[in-house]
């Protein structure tokens, strides 16, 4: 596995005045790679038809998505077209052979890394727990290992050979992508953090940083359902509960770089203390912290842990599945009044308990249709659909995303003619 050598701009650099005909080629380029990433294996035909592109203009971008190595042919699968001369077309499909993308999800009790086809399919994953450190303890600790990460996966079989893109890298809180910075990470203790400066500069690969809300919610416009594409809400409940907005399949940034604040929506009837101060705040009634402190106090589980209380609720424990019910109803009303005042196509939502057992999720649905005031089928509100994987694919989601918009561009298209590229090796 390799990752290119050559110095880059950096995701948040500026990019090179360019004329209408480089943007419209630059577009072209994305329409074509996203309708074979919907629909392949796929012939150019079926691309020129599905995208409404002439066929002419298909083939260039295709000559320029198989260069960079972003497309395939699937020679074996050639078929004559009816009525069109010449020989068999190739179908199309996108790469997932020889190139990966890397992430890093940096959460509350431990972080994920991760490397990734282009597909979105996970291809290594390792999970490193903080052992309770916060602040910059995390942060040396998390430089330190992920050049020894990026390493180890270069001898793994799934991933020896391909090259890495990029690194992305989300977090909780307040994320300010274009900076690259972590503004704000109360649970962690992490304050103006430039995360992209620094695992730049530990890996040598470019970095794109944002929320891990976000990032979720870029991952299901990439692969997830059709209707996220046209406008969604997506829901994070774990140690921190953070909230984001996509429309015709733009995640929205909000100034600066904050899409809201969706943990300190009210609960009715919660007393629990915020870290903002105030009682009642969605981000310590539904936060992971409290759901596992009750669990514990009331001798359901030995210490504060996702996987005891998980064990006690798959064992049949009342008082787990109880404490799992209480923590559904509440996301259920947080879920309505998003749904009322955003009115979306789709509601999505990352939580534990709702991915483990359906179960859940449809306590949380009975709990929004009976707060939604605009009554909307519950049928909108579905479950993160990566399952376990879902911090893995959203850790690699802001270069995926990237990758998709401008597939053209740096920091991942080389110069013309040319791969510079290097080992990875443990730092």
């Amino acid at each position: 596995m390799t990752s290119t050598a050559r110095s880059h701009p950096g995701p948040s650099a500026p990019r090179p005045a360019s004329r209408a005909g480089d943007d419209r080629r630059e577009a072209n380029a994305a329409t074509v790679l996203r309708a074979v990433l919907d629909h392949g294996p796929v012939a150019r035909s079926a691309v020129a038809r599905l995208t409404g592109l002439s066929a002419a203009a298909v083939s260039r971008q295709v000559v320029d998505l198989l260069r960079l190595e972003l497309l395939a042919e699937r020679p074996e699968l050639a078929v004559a077209v009816p009525g069109v001369r010449g020989r068999p077309q190739l179908p199309l499909e996108v790469d997932g052979q020889r190139l990966a993308v890397a992430g890093l999800h940096v959460g509350l009790p431990y972080s994920t890394f991760a490397l990734l086809d282009l597909r979105g399919r996970v291809l290594f994953r390792q999970e490193l727990p903080h052992g309770g450190r916060r602040g910059s303890a995390v942060l040396k600790a998390l430089l330190a290992r992920v050049p020894r990460l990026l390493a180890a996966a270069a001898a793994d079989p799934a991933t020896a050979g391909r090259r890495v893109l990029g690194l992305g890298a989300v977090t909780g809180g307040a994320v300010d992508a274009e900076r690259g910075v972590t503004v704000r990470h109360e649970p962690l203790g992490w304050h103006e953090v430039p995360l992209r400066e620094l695992l730049e500069r530990a890996t040598g690969l470019p970095v794109r940083v944002d929320n891990h809300a976000r990032a979720l919610a870029a991952a299901e416009v990439l692969f997830g359902d059709p209707a996220a594409r046209r406008s969604m809400v997506q829901l994070f409940v774990g140690h921190v509960v953070d909230a984001s907005i996509s429309v015709a399949g733009t995640i929205h940034q909000g100034p600066p770089s904050v899409t809201g604040d969706g943990g300190h929506l009210p609960v009715p009837g919660s007393t629990a203390r915020c870290h903002c101060g105030r009682h009642g705040c969605l981000s310590v009634a539904a936060s992971d912290d409290t759901l596992f402190d009750a669990a514990v106090a009331q001798g359901v589980i030995a210490r504060p842990d996702r996987g005891l209380l998980l064990a006690a609720v798959r064992a049949g424990d009342g008082r787990a599945d109880a404490l799992v019910r209480e923590r559904a109803r509440v996301v259920g009303g947080a879920l309505a009044l998003l749904a009322d005042v955003v009115n979306p196509d789709l509601l999505v939502l990352t939580e534990t308990f709702a991915l483990a057992d359906p179960v859940y999720l449809d306590v949380v649905r009975e709990e929004f249709a009976l707060r939604s005031h605009l009554h909307r089928d519950a049928g909108l509100l579905v479950a993160q659909r990566f399952g376990a994987d879902a911090l893995a694919v959203a850790a690699c989601a802001p270069v995926l995303g990237e990758l998709y918009a401008r597939p053209l561009g740096e920091p991942y298209a080389p110069p013309p003619g040319e791969w510079s590229a290097r080992p990875l090796v443990a730092r």
